[in-house]
């Protein structure tokens, strides 16, 4: 017992020297990049912070960037942390704000059932879009990564397409600009904070965060979903359905993927707009990764994610920082997290040793 608790302060000292090596190379890389750019790297982060926090109206639109950082990043990490690639995320999400769009827009129900069902219809239409590439890889052995990740593009041009159905042949020729028609006030969630995009959707998130957390640490299915990720093989001599298993993460992510999308539709843009993601599924895989696939921790990551990029575009408004500075130190600390410092401090230890 007391080799397995050593075991374990040993691994969680290297985690925290992971991310605070990860931290201090981005914060080093990130104030080069912003001095090269002839601004003072405490300006920008003052202006980030102004941007999320600086009025109510300032942290209204910071909630409203949280909630989808939150869904993706949970989608994420329900297929990671089982062992499953699923990188199509943000085409799961596009179909399942399609889906709440027309719901919102041709079903007239009352205002709880309507938000209800709007949610149910976009969490079954990503959860559909999902059975694609699972399905392909039982019965073909064809790998997700790859299926999930064209499925992508798929995804994105076909919402596209269907959208010039509905509005008909003489829609507007700017993809950009192509929508389907506002969905019912009935259809809309809570706003929280007037003048706004903040909504309810972040207490949906919220509560999801908390029952993810929940199944995976005291249930027995979360048990199963976390072996199936570990080892397959140790979890079907377990007695495992890793078939049925391996089929209900993929359908898991692609629900929560879907519900992402249709809290955008419902909770911000009111209907369904061509390209409007702004790759918000690569921001949900980032973030598990960083957060190493625990639902808890991928809500502190999702929150500062989303004071960046809601920070962000009043920085650039106030200076010369260009925004996509801040998605390249995102994306930097997303490589440095997965560099395995354990064995870059041994070589580095053995190569003082010899030399």
């Amino acid at each position: 017992m007391n080799k397995e608790a050593k075991v374990m302060r040993q691994d969680a000292l290297w985690n925290m020297m992971k991310y605070a090596c990860s931290f201090l190379a981005v914060m080093v890389i990130g104030s080069l990049l912003i001095l090269w750019q002839g601004e003072n790297p405490a300006t920008a982060m003052k202006y980030i912070l102004q941007g999320a926090f600086g009025s109510i109206r300032n942290f209204g639109n910071t909630l409203r960037w949280i909630t989808p950082c939150i869904l993706t990043g949970i989608a994420a990490t329900i297929a990671f942390k089982s062992g499953v690639m699923n990188l199509g995320i943000e085409g799961q999400l596009y179909f399942g704000a399609y889906a709440a769009a027309l719901f919102g827009f041709y079903v007239h129900l009352p205002k709880a059932l309507h938000v209800t069902g709007c949610l149910l219809a976009a969490g079954i239409a990503g959860m559909l879009f999902a059975l694609i590439p699972a399905v392909m890889k039982l019965t073909f052995h064809v790998n997700e990564m790859i299926t999930t990740l064209m499925l992508n593009y798929i995804a994105v041009l076909l919402t596209e397409y269907f959208t010039y159905i509905v509005m008909g042949v003489s829609a507007a020729g700017d993809s950009l600009a192509l929508s389907t028609p506002p969905i019912a006030d009935t259809a809309r969630l809570t706003n929280l904070i007037p003048k706004t995009n903040a909504s309810t959707g972040v207490l949906i998130a919220v509560a999801l965060v908390i029952v993810i957390f929940m199944v995976y640490r005291y249930t027995v299915i979360g048990y199963e979903l976390k072996q199936v990720g570990e080892n397959r093989r140790f979890a079907r001599i377990g007695g495992v359905n890793v078939t049925k298993t391996f089929l209900a993460i993929f359908l898991l992510s692609g629900f929560v993927a879907g519900l992402c999308g249709s809290i955008e539709v419902q909770g911000t843009y009111g209907k369904f707009t061509a390209s409007f993601s702004n790759n918000l599924g690569w921001d949900g895989i980032m973030i598990a990764m960083i957060a190493g696939n625990h639902p808890i921790t991928v809500l502190g990551v999702a929150v500062i994610w989303g004071i960046l990029k809601a920070g962000s575009l009043h920085m650039e408004r106030m200076c010369d920082v260009n925004r996509l500075t801040v998605l390249l130190i995102q994306a930097l600390f997303v490589l440095f997290i997965t560099v395995d410092y354990r064995k870059l401090f041994g070589a580095v230890k053995r190569k003082a040793v010899v030399g």
